[in-house]
């Protein structure tokens, strides 16, 4: 994905719904330019395009969500990136953060094996050329474009990972990382059983919200990758549970955008994670 579809999809995110030659005099270039992106955006599943216009789906589909604080969020998903070696299979739960590793992980990783329960991010990484893709079976919810239920349980049992990435809806001390789907939450926990080490990968605004569902507790995961906005009492409170906090940057200075994410500084606690 380039910086203009990145630009694109932020435009998107603030209005919802945008022309597009108000993208063409946002982006100084020409509308031939911004329908050619379009196309792209829309044939990776991230956007919807309208005469003379383009908009997101549902309030669930992953591509609105990845449009919002998109930044950000690529540089959280470039950071737990570095985490994987090139032949690992790891897994990967639905989630705008968690797309956006698999996108890095295909363009910079070889010979990985992706397992995912996303439909969404396998049609979205479809065209990787080196690595392979495993969509586990299940119930389809159709909004959010993933699989879940007895079905999904069943088929990552075939696997052992030692990674598994999952995204987040909120977080609170007493319930751990929340979701707002009881079947998805119940998933992602079926999931986990099948791998050592649990990843969280989330902006940190979504620590100021609270989900209706555990997903997971905090002395369960490992690690967790957000920005540096974590709210400090909650960075603590992960901290005393043996939880590895990664924070990329919220924002990077104008002198400092010609430079690779990858080479952002990542400010990790001092604490070891233990396995799990």
């Amino acid at each position: 994905m380039t910086e203009r579809h990145g630009k694109i999809l932020e435009s998107l995110a603030a209005t919802q719904r945008i022309e597009v030659s108000t993208l063409a005099n946002i982006l100084e270039v020409s509308q031939v330019t911004v329908r050619k992106d379009l196309d792209q955006l829309e044939e990776m599943g991230l956007i919807r395009r309208e005469h003379g216009f383009a908009l997101f789906g549902s309030m669930d589909d992953v591509g609105r969500r990845m449009a919002i604080h998109y930044e950000v969020k690529r540089r959280i998903a470039r950071a737990a990136a570095a985490l994987i070696d090139e032949g690992e299979t790891v897994m990967i739960e639905s989630g705008s953060c968690c797309a956006m590793l698999a996108e890095e992980l295909v363009n910079t990783r070889k010979h990985t094996t992706i397992v995912t329960n996303s439909v969404f991010i396998a049609n979205h990484i479809r065209h990787a050329p080196y690595c392979k893709i495993i969509l586990l079976g299940g119930e389809y919810q159709p909004n959010a474009q993933v699989m879940v239920g007895a079905l999904t349980r069943h088929a990552a049992q075939i696997f052992l990972s030692d990674k598994f990435f999952i995204g987040t809806d909120g977080f609170s001390e007493k319930c751990g990382f929340t979701g707002k789907d009881h079947i998805r939450s119940q998933t992602v926990r079926d999931m986990a059983e099948q791998v050592k080490q649990v990843i969280v990968l989330t902006e940190s605004e979504k620590f100021s919200y609270q989900g209706v569902e555990r997903t997971i507790l905090a002395e369960n995961v490992s690690q967790v990758f957000t920005d540096d906005r974590i709210p400090e009492e909650k960075e603590v409170f992960l901290q005393s549970m043996g939880v590895l906090v990664h924070k990329v940057p919220s924002s990077v200075s104008q002198r400092d955008t010609s430079h690779s994410y990858e080479a952002d500084p990542i400010r990790s606690a001092p604490v070891a994670a233990p396995a799990h």
